[in-house]
């Protein structure tokens, strides 16, 4: 580590030209080029225009052109978010956890077995309980990887890779156990969770199908509560001392094996808390499926965030606005939902290729500074 990384990080952060470009700037771009190249996508597989203006127009409405719309689209951002921050906490720690599918299983199927095994409490203890269980179980799943690491230098990709096909397997299980399986019925599915353990939906007295709940206010203060780790405490400092250099890092005495695991175990109960945000908030119960690879999604919303809490937020509501109004845009103008995916791949390439964004919209940065003597 250099001695303008390690001023770098000891300075408080300070959104400056430089930084906006990078969180802001960059990803923003990358949507819109990732959207023109989605319209010549579809113009080659002979969509006319007036479909495509459609679509688009389909896209913009189904994600914020109603309380609705917006309702659906912050349902789907909100385990997007959480996930994604914990992927960036690592990211920063110079750790490549691609494991928040299974840490997401196991957090979601924590949460439904404390929300239908702990009857008769109120709401205002049930529900932290239930959704502690998940952050713990999502937590302690991920510190598997971590330990892993720290004590054998198993690389987390692989293990976590292991993991994620190991959690589909034991939740299969899981379901399947008399205790956990819903009475009378022969496929896995779990015992529904009670309202006493539900996230109240906030605009049902509006609309009973309006489905966001009270998870959004979780996602805002694990947004806040991140930035603070990283950017304000001890502990996130040695996170992202140890993501420049790892070498350096344990050289200057942060205990990097304790780094790994505690990176990790965070990064699994913010990913455990997507989980029990999905099951007790959106679904009430669990199946094989009910992950919907939230899990793979957030990968890609930690990288369009730049693995940055505040980033990651916009990055998340893009893509739960990209969710929403995909399903919008299949029913008016009769386009593949695939194209959505296709955007979304798209937008990746683009953001972990901030040269070419920088060449093919040259206008919106700032020119290198040239001239001058080199330090």
């Amino acid at each position: 580590m250099n001695g303008r990384n390690m001023k770098d990080l000891l300075e408080r952060p300070v959104w400056g030209r430089t930084e906006v470009e990078d969180i802001v700037i960059v990803p923003l771009f990358a949507v819109v080029a990732a959207l023109i190249l989605g319209a010549l996508t579809m113009l080659a597989t002979n969509v006319d225009l007036a479909t495509i203006g459609q679509s688009y127009v389909a896209l913009a409405r189904g994600s914020v052109g109603s309380l609705n719309a917006l309702s659906e689209t912050l349902t789907a951002a909100i385990p997007l978010v959480l996930a994604g921050l914990g992927l960036a906490l690592g990211f920063r720690a110079g750790l490549f956890n691609i494991g928040a599918e299974g840490q997401l299983l196991m957090g979601g199927m924590a949460a439904v077995i404390a929300g239908f095994s702990l009857s008769g409490l109120p709401a205002a203890v049930h529900l932290p309980i239930a959704l502690l269980a998940g952050a713990l179980a999502g937590a302690f799943y991920a510190s598997i990887a971590g330990w892993l690491r720290a004590a054998t230098g198993a690389h987390e990709v692989i293990s976590t890779i292991m993991l994620n096909l190991i959690s589909y397997r034991l939740l299969d299980y899981l379901l399947r156990m008399p205790a956990i399986q819903k009475e009378g019925r022969a496929d896995p599915i779990s015992k529904s969770v009670p309202e006493a353990a539900e996230l109240p939906r906030l605009l049902s007295f509006i609309d009973p199908n309006l489905r966001v709940h009270a998870g959004v206010f979780l996602m805002l203060a694990m947004v806040a509560l991140i930035w603070w780790v990283l950017f304000r405490s001890r502990i996130g400092f040695e996170f992202r001392a140890s993501g420049e250099s790892a070498d350096a890092a344990r050289y200057a005495g942060i205990r990097a094996g304790l780094v790994i695991v505690l990176a990790m175990g965070t990064a699994g109960a913010l990913a455990g808390l997507a989980g029990a945000n999905q099951v007790l908030g959106v679904l009430g119960r669990a199946t094989p499926g009910f992950s919907a690879g939230i899990g793979f999604d957030a990968i890609a919303v930690a990288l369009l965030g730049r693995s940055h809490p505040v980033g990651v937020l916009f990055a998340g509501l893009l893509f739960g606005a990209l969710e929403a109004g995909g399903r919008q845009m299949q029913v008016d103008a009769g386009v593949s939902i695939d194209l959505i995916g296709i955007i979304q791949a798209l937008i990746i390439v683009f953001v972990a290729a901030p040269l070419l964004v920088r060449a093919l919209f040259p206008w919106g940065f700032r020119k290198p500074e040239s001239g001058g003597p080199k330090t």
